[in-house]
């Protein structure tokens, strides 16, 4: 196996905004690698007999089974720990938890509610942390999001990309995933739910290196217009599930509709990070339709974050 770069050796993925575009695209890069060679069959053991450790304070199905099989494929193992197994900053404090698993693992993915969690347990561990999810942000989502637009397209770079829906984790990575690569991004969000001001003004200050225009709207059409790529997520998510009723009412023109997708390019394509509420922020005919890379995405999450952890582990 060709030795991979060193650049990203220990270092935490906690958002995307602490990464540079060369080495945002050195993650691409290596996961298209990944992937052919996984096409291939080739073996990629990067991480022989090495361990993940999976902190999970929020339950999932792609994030869990990804970096597992990830692992596995990678040569390594992972171990993975429950809200019940592992009482974060409950039982035990996090930066005690960061220094114990530092002795024993080679480094720690963690699915949890605040990123403050997140950012102490990388401060204290002496091994790499991955932001698997948390309320603010999801960067391994949005560089598989990235990939599979730039599988699509042949580029990244000069694309527009209309995110319609809740200003959430989603958002706030997309901007500055955006923002790092030169793609162009308009999100439209109803008042009151739009992307935290503070994560807008990042995303434009990490824009000004690469020209790509930063524009938060109210108008979902005014998005859509001319899109490259159109990205939707649920609209109350994991967390406020008891908000669902009142979002409906609030959301309901910001469904992802054959409507809507009407004003986007022709070759458009559409993005979910899944779970879909098929019905509620997108129809069966767009995510089932021509345009959708849904299922690409979904499986790019494994090769994002294999590249992820080979290259920080």
């Amino acid at each position: 196996m060709e030795k991979l770069p060193e650049l990203l050796r220990g270092r935490d993925l906690l958002s995307l905004h602490h990464f540079t575009p060369s080495e945002i695209s050195l993650i691409l890069d290596t996961a298209d690698a990944f992937r052919d060679k996984l096409k291939r069959r080739e073996p990629h053991r990067y991480l022989e007999g090495k361990t993940l450790g999976m902190i999970f304070q929020k339950s999932s199905t792609r994030t869990r089974v990804s970096f597992e099989v990830g692992m596995y494929q990678l040569g390594g193992h992972a171990l993975f720990l429950s809200a019940a197994d592992l009482q974060l900053g409950r039982g035990e404090s996090i930066a005690d938890t960061a220094r114990v698993l530092s002795r024993y693992l080679d480094g720690i993915m963690i699915r949890t509610y605040a990123q403050s969690d997140v950012e102490e347990l990388a401060r204290y561990a002496d091994i790499p942390v991955i932001n698997g999810l948390t309320d603010l942000l999801h960067p391994c989502q949005i560089l598989a999001d990235l990939q599979t637009i730039r599988q699509a397209k042949g580029r990244l770079a000069g694309l527009k990309l209309a995110y319609v829906g809740d200003g959430n984790n989603i958002a706030h990575s997309l901007l500055f995933g955006c923002a790092k690569t030169g793609v162009n991004i308009t999100v439209a969000s109803p008042e009151g739910y739009k992307p935290s001001p503070e994560i807008v003004s990042l995303a434009v200050q990490d824009a000004r290196e690469t020209g790509a225009v930063i524009r938060v709207v109210t108008d979902p059409v005014e998005a859509v217009r001319d899109a490259d790529a159109v990205v939707t997520d649920v609209w109350a998510s994991m967390g406020r599930e008891a908000e669902q009723e009142a979002r409906a009412r609030v959301f309901a023109r910001y469904q992802v509709n054959e409507e809507l997708v009407r004003h986007a390019r022709e070759d458009f394509i559409f993005l979910h990070c899944l779970p879909a509420h098929r019905g509620e922020e997108v129809t069966d005919g767009v995510i089932d339709g021509p345009h959708s890379a849904v299922w690409d995405e979904a499986e790019n999450r494994l090769h994002v974050q294999k590249a992820v952890m080979a290259l920080v582990m």
